[in-house]
């Protein structure tokens, strides 16, 4: 898995906020950046935590995989 799914379904799966669930899903189907959430002052601390968890390698892959199949929006 790539590093942006990974942090998507970190954000995701961290906060029951709807707000943040939809910037995760935003991110996930690149309709949104991480530098963009960056600058997201209510996001912010959710992104450093799911990135502090990426780099502990703290991720279920098989539960990101899932998370993509759910939420990716696939255009044809």
């Amino acid at each position: 898995m790539d590093k942006v799914t990974c942090i998507a379904y970190l954000l995701y799966k961290s906060s029951k906020n709807q707000d943040i669930q939809d910037k995760a899903i935003q991110l996930l189907n690149g309709d949104v950046s991480i530098r963009e959430l960056k600058r997201n002052v209510s996001i912010q601390a959710h992104l450093v935590v799911a990135e502090s968890l990426l780099k502990k390698n703290k991720i279920d892959k098989n539960k990101v995989q899932l998370f993509a199949e759910e939420f990716m929006v696939i255009e044809v």
